[in-house]
């Protein structure tokens, strides 16, 4: 068994759409990035890099490449999960926390469930999303931006 942790954030954009785990979220702010900037995708599969011992999205999708400018983050997943299942591990669980102040992301949380499960080929059940608040304090908590954590255990 092995355990992987990610963590990315994002600041606020005016000129962006707000896409949090595939979903696209109605908010007057999206998050500024070179992707599609979907800060809980980004955390899960830095979690899956790095149980498996595979660097980062970083060095897998780096920001100074085209092809990955606008990217959705769902597909960037289903390859970082065919590129853990081809050297042999399987997922056994995902759990995230998505750090934001505002929107409100309880009615999105079973969607993007939903997404990274189908993105990544595991059980629903096997897939836990969260949402806080910092309750003002931090660059979260005073709309600078959004971040996100995520573990995963693979074997």
């Amino acid at each position: 068994m092995r355990i992987g942790h990610g963590y990315d954030v994002h600041k606020f954009s005016f000129e962006r759409k707000l896409v949090l785990g595939g979903v696209e979220i109605p908010f007057k702010m999206g998050l500024l990035g070179h992707s599609d900037a979907d800060v809980l995708v980004h955390a899960v599969m830095d979690s899956l890099l790095g149980a498996s011992s595979m660097g980062d999205i970083g060095a897998l999708f780096p920001d100074s490449d085209e092809r990955y400018k606008g990217a959705n983050s769902l597909m960037l997943l289903k390859e970082v999960c065919e590129i853990v299942y081809k050297e042999g591990y399987k997922i056994c669980n995902l759990d995230s926390t998505i750090i934001a102040q505002s929107p409100k992301l309880s009615p999105y949380l079973p969607q993007m469930k939903e997404n990274i499960s189908r993105a990544c080929k595991v059980d629903l059940k096997c897939i836990g999303i969260k949402a806080t608040t910092e309750e003002g304090l931090g660059f979260t908590g005073t709309m600078q931006g959004i971040a996100a954590h995520a573990v995963c255990l693979i074997d």
